[in-house]
């Protein structure tokens, strides 16, 4: 059973996570925002069910599913046009490596972006994405092996 503070304690220490996971899935800062606060109200009224030992796991698989109903909501509504906020800034130009990581196909960027970024276990990714760890290795292996062909050009010679 998880208590409150070790609720605030351990969403405190995950929210950064929680966001680059949410982010690499929606690729829009506010849905991103949007999913996580919605995944950390669900979690907290759900609190008394979750093991503290597998928490982390558990709390990003409910953001991940609150991406995913963020998804299926932008299917159903279409935007009649473009609406730029005033005041909001330009965000700065993408890396190389950045777009290289937002190009690959979801079901290789979020155990990458879960693993990587996030700094979750092999393990952790397979119990938050509910698949074998084998299966968590082998698109590992996929996506690094996809993002070395893509920044080939970045490989430097010493001579």
């Amino acid at each position: 059973m998880v208590d409150g503070p070790m609720f605030l304690r351990e969403t405190e220490a995950k929210f950064t996570q929680l966001y680059q996971v949410a982010y690499s899935i929606l690729r829009a800062r506010q849905d991103a925002e949007d999913a996580v606060q919605q995944g950390l109200l669900k979690a907290w009224a759900a609190r008394s069910g979750a093991q503290a030992e597998t928490f982390g796991p558990w709390l990003m698989r409910i953001v991940v599913n609150e991406c995913r109903n963020i998804q299926r909501h932008r299917m159903r509504v279409t935007p009649s046009e473009e609406v730029v906020m005033e005041g909001e800034s330009v965000a700065p130009p993408d890396t190389d490596l950045k777009d290289a990581i937002q190009a690959l196909p979801e079901n290789l960027r979020l155990p990458f972006t879960m693993k990587y970024v996030a700094q979750f276990s092999e393990r952790e990714v397979a119990q938050a994405m509910r698949l074998p760890v084998s299966t968590i290795k082998n698109r590992l292996a996929k996506a690094r092996k996809v993002l070395r062909e893509a920044l080939a050009e970045w490989e430097v010679s010493f001579q």
